[in-house]
């Protein structure tokens, strides 16, 4: 009987005993006056690596836009444009605050929102564009500003899966009105369940951090007084501890990422397929490597799954077009996005993926597309 091949797991994290030590340091002492302390140094140490004035750890990402967009008073009668191709906890908050999502296509290349197929869709209605950077791939930040500027629309930064890219210098999420940030557990930087709210602007900062906290406004001497209904969006400390321990090790774990990338890059080279792009004066830190197979190949994503799935490998398909989904029945359904979701595929990645890990995966792609190009 032939031995079970070990698992290859599509992502998990790297917990080493910097993450335990403080994450059982908080458990032990960071109660009472000290409950705040791996949140506040959280929040300093990723202001710190962004080059952002405000930082707010938040329960995820999600939540991290729901917040911004209400503070920037998004709700019902309001536009908000997005890219089709996206996961679900983009679009939810839009719908959450009573404004309607208006779903535009993806470019081919980058799978992130068309800028032409933005400045296509904005209405008198138009409040906000969110760009979000698709598993580290990075939307075209210049495009979207000027079109955000020239509208009066806010840009908001989905930025859940861009921890360590960078556009023209800049990191991913410090380059909109604000940015949102998920440190899931399949996070390149993760505190299990988290997120992160990022702005340059004092006074949307103070907005959030009060709608953050029950509507309770900082600096209230009043015990238990809130102003406004506001929300339960915070991190536990607990969290915070790893959180700080991971950004100790940031430039680590987004270098793992981008070596396993490239390790398959040089693996498929001359396949009929293309990978996540690296345009002249960005970083994608590749959170997620992801083939999408020409169109004019034949590829059954089933049959290549089952045989990962054969092999004790992890296969994670592309995100769905929103459009495609039962809660935006009815909607346009954009082109690319709807061609690309059906020939696309996420690769296995997390930091102690060993070569050969790489290469049984690598071989099976190879296999399902026979060499071709």
């Amino acid at each position: 009987m032939n031995a079970i091949a070990s698992r290859i797991h599509y992502s998990k994290p790297s917990i080493t005993q910097l993450e335990s030590g403080y994450a059982t340091d908080a458990a032990a002492n960071g109660w009472g006056e000290h409950c705040y302390d791996y949140i506040r140094r959280f929040e300093q140490q990723f202001r710190r690596y962004l080059g952002v004035e405000h930082a707010i750890a938040t329960s995820s990402a999600t939540g991290a836009l729901h917040l911004g967009m209400a503070a920037l008073d998004i709700g019902a009668g309001d536009e908000v444009i997005l890219g089709d191709i996206n996961w679900i906890a983009t679009a939810a908050p839009i719908r959450h605050l009573g404004a309607t999502p208006v779903l535009v296509d993806v470019r081919e290349d980058s799978w992130c929102l068309d800028p032409i197929a933005v400045a296509a869709a904005i209405t008198p209605r138009t409040k906000a564009i969110v760009a979000t950077h698709v598993y580290g791939n990075l939307c075209d930040m210049d495009a979207l500003g000027a079109i955000a500027r020239r509208h009066g629309l806010h840009l908001v930064e989905d930025a859940a899966e861009a921890v360590g890219s960078t556009w023209n210098g800049s990191r991913a999420g410090s380059l909109g009105t604000f940015g949102a940030f998920s440190f899931h557990g399949t996070k390149t930087v993760t505190t299990g369940e988290g997120g992160m709210f990022v702005t340059r602007d004092a006074a949307l900062h103070e907005r959030v951090l009060t709608l953050s906290n029950h509507g309770r406004a900082r600096g209230e001497q009043r015990q238990f007084w809130p102003e406004r209904i506001g929300y339960k969006y915070k991190m536990s400390n607990v969290q915070a501890a790893i959180g700080c321990a991971q950004l100790e090790r940031v430039e680590e774990l987004v270098a793992a990422k981008r070596a396993i990338f490239f390790r398959y890059r040089d693996l498929l080279e001359g396949l009929p397929l293309a990978m996540n792009p690296e345009p002249a004066g960005s970083t994608n830190a590749f959170w997620m490597p992801t083939i999408v197979v020409d169109a004019d190949v034949a590829f059954d994503r089933d049959a290549l799954l089952a045989a990962f799935k054969a092999d004790n490998i992890d296969g994670r398909v592309f995100f769905w077009p929103l459009s495609s989904l039962p809660p935006f029945e009815g909607h346009p359904r954009p082109r690319v996005s709807h061609s690309v979701s059906g020939r696309a595929l996420n690769l296995p990645s997390y930091h102690d993926m060993t070569g050969a890990d790489i290469e049984r995966v690598a071989s099976h792609v190879v296999a399902a597309l026979g060499g071709r190009r």
